[in-house]
């Protein structure tokens, strides 16, 4: 949950698509929102998915580095050892 001053609105203009507003148009209907929740969320859905897919970059890239300093290292058998000498 966020902290309340993380949920002050700040009001903002963008430009969509038309066929992108009448998507939202019938989502707002079928679901009984308005425009703003729906764009929120989606905004929210994206960040999320984009942070998630840089932390699996960031884990397989040091998972690689590991992998490969193993490698390199090949007088230490185990993780354990390799972060003993860290």
């Amino acid at each position: 949950m966020q902290p309340i001053e993380k949920l002050e609105k700040q009001q903002v203009g963008i430009r969509l698509p038309k066929y992108l507003i009448e998507e939202i148009d019938n989502l707002t209907k079928e679901y009984n929102v308005n425009r703003t929740d729906i764009i929120t969320e989606s905004i929210k859905a994206y960040i999320e998915s984009q942070k998630e897919q840089l932390f699996y970059k960031n884990f397989k890239n040091s998972a690689k580095e590991l992998k490969d300093a193993l490698k390199d290292n090949s007088k230490l058998d185990t993780l354990d050892e390799f972060l003993d000498e860290l």
